[in-house]
Formats: structure tokens, sequence, C-alpha cells
């Protein structure tokens, strides 16, 4: 599993969801995860999930950590348990930071309180799983009530290099998880 964390900015609309970003914005080949800060404000014939297109949610932040992952199959259901795992694993990393049990996670979505830290999406192409993790950097201005790292005194690109890492070292072991057992009779 390959990983990179950029340093430059770059704004999250929405069309970077898609195959081979990682490929063509960062020069990654293969299974990634990428992560960047910029700004997100996701267009209605680009948001994935049909329940916050219905409900008019608007998807805005002036300032997120962005995460983009994709896998070389196609299996939807095995890409929203990785969408989980790296949701957890944010939940987890920001918790230790804090020295508590602050952020709790909601099937994928990450709160403190009634404060929303996140927005996250798995989907398919008929080339690759994908997955979206945008979390609050800045709380302000946002459409519901949020919080973000900077609320936590958390630098977002060291912080980002402790996500992709760890997700990476996740998806290897479950890889070598599933090559060594033997089938059973």
């Amino acid at each position: 599993m390959k990983y990179h964390v950029a340093e430059e900015t770059v704004a999250y609309t929405g069309e970077q969801l898609h195959s081979n970003f990682a490929l063509t914005v960062f020069g990654i080949l293969g299974d990634s995860i990428v992560a960047f800060c910029g700004p997100c404000d996701v267009r209605k014939d680009k948001i994935v999930d049909i329940e916050d297109l219905r409900a008019g949610n608007r998807i805005y932040s002036e300032n997120m950590l962005h995460f983009i992952v994709e896998h070389r199959d196609t299996d939807l259901e095995k890409s929203i348990l990785r969408q989980v795992m790296l949701v957890n694993i944010i939940k987890d990393l920001i918790n230790a930071r804090l020295g508590g049990l602050v952020v709790r996670r909601e099937h994928t979505d990450l709160y403190d309180g009634d404060a929303k830290l996140s927005v996250s999406v798995a989907t398919v192409s008929p080339l690759s799983s994908l997955i979206h993790c945008g979390i609050n950097i800045s709380s302000a201005n946002t459409p519901v009530k949020t919080r973000g790292l900077d609320d936590y005194r958390i630098e977002p690109v060291a912080f980002a290099r402790r996500v992709v890492e760890e997700y990476a070292r996740d998806t290897d072991r479950l890889y070598s998880a599933r090559c060594k057992v033997k089938w059973v009779e």
C-alpha cells in the first residue's frame, strides 16, 4: 500500500474522487492513500451520497484535511469496511492526542458532542473502490455545527502522515493475515 502527504494545497470539489487520482496528480500507481489540505465545496452533481443529495445538504468547509483512498477492487462492502477502518484510525489518533475519549464515531462520521468533525463516503468505479474522508481543520462558516483540528491544536500535515502510515500498515497486515492461513475442509 503506497501513501503520500501533499505539501501543496488542493481544493476538494468531488471531482477528485475518481480512479487513478493518486496516479494522475501525485504519480502514485496502485493501491494508495493520499492526503492533502484545502477547502471543500462539493457541487451537487458531484455528491455521491444519495441521502445528502436528497436532503439538499451542502458539503463545505473553508479548510479540511482530505484523504483519498483507492484499492484495485470493486467490492463496495469491502470499501465501506475500509472506510470504517480509516475513520477509526483518525478517531483513535485524535483521542490519543487529546488524552481521552473526546471524539466518537457514528458509522462513518466523527463527532465531539453534537459537533461534526468529518465527511466521508465510499464508492466504486469500474476500475477500483474509492474513499474520501475529510476532517475539518477550520470550523468557521460550515453549514452545520463543527469542530476542526485547529480547535484541538493538531497540526494537520503531521497528523496526516500518522494517519496514512497507520492505514497503509493496517492494510498490509490485513493482506498478510489473508495470505498466511490455509483453507479448511
